[in-house]
């Protein structure tokens, strides 16, 4: 089967306009059961998945939670703000550790997840979507010209089919070296937050 790179390109460009993000208000106000978290997780964030069959979140990944990364659920049930932790952590768990969240989460657990916090965490949450937002743009415009780079790699290769896979690889690589190094800054990062939180 061959991969049309500009279709590919297309689609990927395409599915960076669209992603979105579960605004505050979207979560009900009223505290849920852990089934009924699930299942609004499950409804919001469909369109995150790569797979039918992938979980979002489920209970073993909550119950795990619950010890370091969440404040535990009062009666059994989940407020908004819970939710709103959860989604981070949902987002936070395909590139860091449980300890790595932990240390990132920390600062919102602990100051703003109270109702007496000066800043909500909605008010944090939102602001945090607005700024993810803004970079859609710009990671836009970085794919395509590692996509150009790429495609214009490998041009001593004569097969037409060698040279379309090698190119390929070239792209994936290209776009995995930026996550590395973007995790290793993040990492680096959350290194010095752990150091001064023991200092």
């Amino acid at each position: 089967m061959k991969i049309d790179m500009t279709d590919l390109l297309n689609s990927i460009t395409e599915n960076l306009k669209r992603i979105d993000y579960i605004k505050p208000e979207e979560i009900p106000n009223i505290d849920l059961y852990m089934d009924q978290v699930t299942t609004f997780m499950d409804e919001h964030l469909a369109g995150t998945k790569r797979r039918d069959e992938d979980k979002i979140l489920t209970k073993t990944m909550i119950n795990n939670s619950k010890n370091n990364l969440l404040p535990p659920s009062v009666k059994k049930k989940y407020s908004k703000e819970h939710v709103l932790l959860l989604i981070f952590i949902y987002y936070f768990k395909s590139i860091l550790s449980i300890k790595d969240i932990e240390t990132v989460l920390a600062p919102l657990r602990d100051k703003y997840f109270s109702d007496e916090a000066a800043l909500s965490l909605s008010e944090l949450y939102t602001e945090v979507c607005k700024l993810e937002k803004s970079r859609i743009k710009p990671l836009s415009e970085s794919v395509q010209e590692a996509y150009e780079s790429s495609f214009s790699a490998f041009s001593n290769i004569e097969d037409d089919a060698d040279q379309k896979e090698l190119r390929l690889f070239a792209f994936i690589c290209s776009l995995s070296f930026d996550v590395y190094l973007k995790k290793v800054m993040i990492e680096k990062i959350i290194d010095e937050l752990s150091a001064q939180k023991e200092d």
